[in-house]
């Protein structure tokens, strides 16, 4: 088979304008960037905003394992497939990052025959949203580091600045830095350190923002650290606010772009689940219900990390309700959670895949308790046997849980078309009762505690004394008060990667906390959750490259 990037370059793609125009949305409402990319003008909300909103369909999966899942690829494909049954569809997916493009991980626009296009534009530089993310980050970063060095009128204490740098690449080295060394004239000494851009507050908050005047206000209420007499420094005390607003203004505005198939899609924003809330800009979706029948969304990671937040902060937030959950899996990561190891995946084991399934078990009775109905979507590989697709049928049937089979990676709208109709069925059969989990008003220690219990199946919750420090600040600023936004590893249900399937009788430790007063919620450090990832032994940066023709290679 061919790989990603020679799918994707053999892609009869169609001029934005016709892609636009499938959707309703006139050329001068579209900026722009060639033949193939545009984003849309904020003018263009005004005669949308009273039209009926269509179906919002969340994809997301059990936790991933080192066999993968495939959640991007069967949400891209999921829309290709609707498409093909005459419905009106749009992707919403977030941008990848050039950190994990680099690295090991890969992009985020699909694989094999369900993949957005451009992919090289999208996987690399797009239309520039993560460097104006960067560079208003960046700016925060500076403006604090100056006032210092410029008499300190406000006070900021530098041993208790918690705003760092950032820069979207993965980049070990600049985890803890020193910065203001060589004398007077570059500023105060003081340790500081780099967060990956995906990592960052003013991410989190454009995906959050609904308009730009909102924009400015999140951005503003950035607490960047603490005085001497520890309060709180904001970003609107520094008055970078508004310069930092102007450098955003671009990124703020929605990207559409286009699926193998021509299938519209709009890609904005791309904060990571297990450090932020995993999910596109929320002016992005709030658009694609404006002008689709059906709008797929995915969330980072599996649906204790992802899908959590977007219940719990995403909809919350902004007012969404969910008509239906599209959970993946696949059989060779069933049987990983039953312990098989990944060079074994390829053979028949009933017994590690009746070991395994309890994972899926847990996150449908996870999604079950927003009140969404579920679907699992099982990605299907030539290795699964008969015996082993039989018996995912009869587990989800004992579970009252329809199941379909996918195969858009090898055959792209054509092999989602059974999902697509049972996904239809199932919306138009079932009625969501969608709410969230906990209320917001409750305190901080009892919201985890809900998040613990209810979504992980944990027992206590332990706290570190920097935790308790934390929380009995963030009370005293009265800022207890919102959604918790757990950081914890995306490949166990606990915070021990190591426990797959379904653990139980385990404990939780949270390590620390950090109000992102920005964004308005709580990030609940738990296990070894590292803000700015490293580079692995050979990362995938070795195997790119571009010919003097200018073709790409080795990029997926």
């Amino acid at each position: 088979m061919l790989t990603d990037i020679q799918i994707a370059q053999a892609a009869k793609m169609l001029p934005i304008t016709e892609i636009a125009k499938k959707l309703g949305i006139p050329k001068e409402d579209l900026e722009l960037y060639g033949d193939f990319k545009a984003k849309i003008k904020d003018s263009y909300w005004d005669k949308i905003n009273s039209n009926k909103d269509g179906k919002l369909i969340l994809v997301t999966a059990i936790n991933p394992t080192p066999a993968g899942e495939g959640k991007t690829t069967t949400t891209v494909g999921l829309g290709q497939a609707m498409e093909k049954l005459g419905r009106k569809a749009v992707v919403a997916l977030r941008e990848p990052s050039l950190g994990p493009v680099m690295g090991v991980k890969g992009g985020a626009a699909g694989g094999g025959y369900a993949q957005v296009v451009p992919m090289e534009d999208i996987n690399l530089h797009f239309t520039g949203d993560m460097h104006a993310i960067t560079a208003a980050n960046n700016l925060l970063s500076a403006a604090i580091d100056n006032h210092i060095h410029q008499g300190n009128t406000l006070g900021i204490d530098p041993r208790q600045i918690i705003w760092k740098r950032a820069m979207d690449m993965n980049d070990r080295a600049l985890r803890s830095i020193v910065v203001g060394l060589g004398g007077s004239a570059n500023g105060m000494p003081r340790e500081d350190g780099f967060q990956i851009t995906v990592a960052s507050e003013v991410m989190a908050i454009l995906c959050l923002s609904t308009d730009i005047i909102d924009l400015k206000e999140r951005l503003g209420n950035i607490i960047i650290g603490y005085t001497y007499s520890k309060t709180p420094v904001t970003a609107k005390d520094l008055e970078v606010d508004g310069a930092m607003t102007l450098l955003l203004k671009d990124a703020i505005k929605p990207n559409l772009v286009q699926t193998l198939e021509n299938t519209p899609a709009l890609m904005h924003g791309g904060p990571f689940a297990n450090i932020a809330h995993g999910c596109n800009s929320v002016s992005a979706t709030k658009l694609a219900l404006k002008v689709a029948d059906y709008v797929i969304t995915e969330a980072g990671f599996g649906a204790d990390l992802g899908a959590e937040k977007f219940m719990n902060i995403k909809c919350r937030y902004a007012g969404l309700t969910p008509d239906a959950v599209v959970l993946v899996a696949t059989i060779r990561a069933l049987k990983y959670n039953g312990g098989v190891p990944k060079n074994t995946l390829g053979e028949e084991n009933l017994s590690a895949l009746k070991k395994g399934i309890v994972n899926l078990e847990k996150h449908i009775e996870n999604i079950r308790k927003f009140g969404v109905p579920v679907l699992v979507a099982i990605n299907h590989f030539d290795s699964d046997t008969d015996a082993e697709v039989e018996f995912i049928k009869q587990k989800c049937n004992e579970l009252h849980t329809p199941c379909a089979f996918s195969q858009v990676f090898a055959k792209g709208g054509e092999g989602g078309l059974e999902l697509a109709e049972k996904l239809i069925a199932l919306i138009e059969s079932t009625q969501t009762e969608f709410k969230v989990l906990y209320d917001i008003n409750l305190s901080i220690k009892e919201k985890i505690s809900i998040i613990n219990k209810e979504i992980y199946g944990g027992n206590n919750v332990h706290y570190s004394p920097k935790a308790e420090k934390s929380i009995a600040s963030i009370e005293s600023l009265g800022m207890d008060k919102l959604p918790i936004c757990m950081a914890k590893t995306q490949y166990s249900l606990s915070d021990n990667p190591s426990l797959l399937g379904r653990p139980e009788n385990f404990d939780i430790t949270v390590k620390d906390l950090k109000l992102s007063a920005g964004a308005g919620f709580i990030v609940v450090l738990t296990g070894d959750i590292m803000t700015m990832p490293g580079l692995p032994k050979v990362p995938s940066a070795n195997k790119i490259d571009i010919s003097h023709e200018g073709v790409i290679t080795g990029l997926f």
